[in-house]
């Protein structure tokens, strides 16, 4: 919601909010990177930085999936909000009051925006250089599986590829 209507509720009647069309892939994105299977299988750490982790390596993917739609820099946006508001309340209920949450956050996105390049950059050339790229941005419980993640990454890769903007949209990833 934006800030000025929950400051003052329905009187400025600012109308819908507009990141609530993109909500349920923000839910179904959340519900990927929580699969146990990234972490019992791929070797990804059940920690807080591996959920952490594995939330910005399935946003990435499918952040590049509407970037190769075109014309979606304004969802992609809505659904940058959604991250940072849940990312914000996760801050806070971990006790980190508002004099560092900013700055967290800053940090937060600027590793995001780190991990969308390599990311980017690892799918689109050398298998290794993405192998590389996940050693550098998972926190791994065991590093040598890093290659069973990266496989499982180009395969949601793909999904993503073969999925439609309405069904994005509704939070659906294709089979």
């Amino acid at each position: 919601m934006p800030f000025l209507a929950r400051l003052f509720g329905n009187v400025f009647s600012l109308g819908p909010d507009p990141r609530e069309e993109w909500r349920p892939l923000w839910q179904r994105t959340v519900a990927e990177a929580r699969d146990p299977d990234w972490y019992r299988m791929c070797g990804v750490a059940d920690s807080v930085e591996g959920r952490y982790d594995m939330i910005t390596l399935v946003l990435t993917l499918v952040m590049l999936r509407l970037e190769d739609e075109g014309g979606m820099a304004a969802s992609t946006a809505r659904l940058t909000e959604l991250f940072v508001e849940d990312m914000e309340g996760q801050l806070r209920e971990a006790g980190i009051g508002d004099p560092t949450v900013g700055k967290k956050i800053n940090a937060l996105m600027e590793s995001m925006n780190g991990r969308i390049g390599a990311y980017r950059e690892g799918l689109r050339s050398d298998p290794k250089v993405l192998v590389e790229a996940v050693r550098r941005n998972v926190t791994m419980a065991q590093p040598d599986e890093a290659e069973a993640l990266v496989q499982r990454m180009a395969a949601l890769h793909a999904r993503l590829e073969r999925t439609s903007m309405d069904q994005l949209r509704a939070g659906e990833f294709a089979a």
